[in-house]
């Protein structure tokens, strides 16, 4: 396969990224400086050297633990629980929670063959049933679409406990919507006025 065939189609296997959008992303990396195109690189390289998911909550980070679990200030005693990294970046522009985060990398979709097994469902358990972690609510924070609802469902009969108080976002988030594309203003008012599940 030719180099230019096999740049446009590393570019296609992006998610969202069709043919057209895949040939001028590589057109733009071959038309720039070299200068750039190299930090281009090299930027990708070291993400994939050093970035590792958080020992506690799952998500993307270069140490240990990343800067929310490793924030003193932040209550631990409040676990919102997100699909993937980029639920955690929606909540937190909101700036209106100020607890910690689980990242399941995923929602249950069984026609696609994601199962309990594929995601960090058994992290999760481990975390809410911890007594020294203290975690009184957990917040599910699921897309509300069927395979979100399905997982919240899941997630909450699963964790459902005496000491634990299980609740999901609530107003603000259509049918359908994916947490990444709500403004925070809406997502802000859903993680506000969250309801028990």
């Amino acid at each position: 396969m030719k180099a230019w065939e096999r740049l446009i189609l590393a570019f296609k296997r992006f998610p969202g990224i069709g043919p057209k959008q895949a040939e001028r992303m590589a057109l733009h990396l071959l038309r720039s400086p070299a200068a750039e195109s190299d930090e281009f690189l090299k930027a990708m390289q070291e993400a994939r050297s050093n970035i590792r998911a958080c020992a506690r909550c799952c998500n993307y980070t270069d140490r240990e633990l990343c800067a929310v679990c490793s924030d003193p200030g932040r209550d631990k005693g409040l676990l919102c629980v997100v699909e993937d990294p980029q639920g955690v970046g929606a909540v937190e522009r909101t700036r209106s929670f100020h607890g910690l985060y689980h990242v399941l990398h995923g929602r249950l979709s069984p026609l696609d063959g994601v199962g309990p097994e594929s995601l960090r469902i058994r992290e999760l358990v481990r975390r809410v049933k911890d007594r020294a972690a203290g975690i009184r609510e957990v917040i599910l924070a699921t897309d509300a679409d069927t395979e979100g609802e399905a997982t919240a469902l899941y997630l909450a009969q699963l964790l459902r406990g005496p000491s634990v108080k299980m609740t999901r976002i609530a107003q603000g988030v259509p049918l359908g919507g994916s947490l990444d594309y709500i403004d925070e203003r809406t997502l802000g008012q859903a993680v506000s006025c969250r309801r028990e599940f």
